[in-house]
């Protein structure tokens, strides 16, 4: 085995992905799998989890199914210890579980509800599944890998868009720097993942807004939506040998979205005003896709 494959080899590792009934979640089990890691799928509905595994298992992966609501701590407790006992242990966590159920509303309109249950998954419940699986990996000794699913919309404000989505993926963010660095010197390793816009069950009704992935496309450096291919690699990374010296940072896959500083792809009219203005530039500005 050459040192690249050697490094993103999985095989004999077992891998838990929360929220993994659907759209990300799901894609990442099944790439887990496929580098040769024992996968333990979890989220609330059973009925699609089952169908997922066995999808793998018939390709010659494995994978378990385990029911949980990560908003429930003794739920939670419950399904690592059968996923713990199970497999032997658990050497990589992909918190991925999480809901955008305020995407609708301004901030002064927001239900106290709506963003309580919003933190309540997307935050507390990925604590719950972190510490969980923390103590176990710190009292074996062996170490492993978590991964915690965040979102470029943590990285910092966008006005009007999901305030407690916002919220809750930005203390994601400090959540995993403390626990890299208060893990690291047992062996642990925490990082996040930070996409952007991807299409998946979540997102699926927003981008069906007319206008709005025009909108999400201006603002992204490379002018399009990822693919789920595009995340394999970076969680590939984050899980395998090949991130062995990485703890504490957000890998944002977002086509240079977080890169930006507020300022959208200008529109051809902007461009033709603008060579007016710098004639002199006329020749060789760009022009808006």
């Amino acid at each position: 085995m050459d040192l690249v494959n050697k490094l993103f080899d999985l095989t004999g590792k077992t891998a838990l992905v929360t929220g993994a009934s659907s759209g990300l979640g799901a894609y990442f089990a099944e790439i887990l799998a496929n580098q040769g890691a024992t996968v333990v799928i979890t989220a609330r509905r059973l009925d699609r989890l089952e169908a997922l595994s066995e999808q793998i298992n018939n390709a010659g992966g494995k994978a378990i199914a385990i029911a949980c609501d990560v908003d429930q701590p003794d739920a939670v407790a419950a399904m690592m210890e059968q996923a713990w006992a199970g497999c032997g242990r658990i050497d990589i966590v992909v918190n991925n579980a999480g809901q955008v159920g305020d995407g609708g509303f301004v901030p002064e309109k927001l239900p106290h509800e709506l963003f309580e249950a919003t933190l309540k998954t997307n935050l507390s419940g990925l604590w719950y599944c972190c510490q969980e699986a923390g103590k176990r990996m710190l009292a074996d000794g062996k170490g492993g890998a978590i991964i915690n699913l965040t979102s470029v919309l943590g990285m910092g404000g966008s006005g009007d868009h999901p305030l407690a989505y916002q919220t809750s993926k930005a203390g994601v963010i400090n959540l995993t720097r403390n626990l890299a660095c208060s893990w690291a010197d047992r062996g642990i390793r925490v990082n996040a993942l930070a996409p952007a816009y991807f299409p998946s069950e979540m997102t699926g009704p927003y981008l069906a807004v007319p206008g709005y992935e025009t909108y999400i496309n201006n603002k992204t450096p490379l002018g399009r939506l990822g693919t789920l291919e595009e995340l394999a690699g970076p969680l590939l990374m984050l899980a395998s040998d090949a991130g062995s010296y990485l703890t504490g940072i957000t890998l944002p896959v977002d086509g240079g979205y977080s890169a930006g500083v507020g300022h959208t792809r200008w529109t051809d009219d902007i461009y033709e005003g603008l060579s007016n203005v710098i004639p002199d530039q006329g020749s060789v500005h760009i022009k808006a896709p």
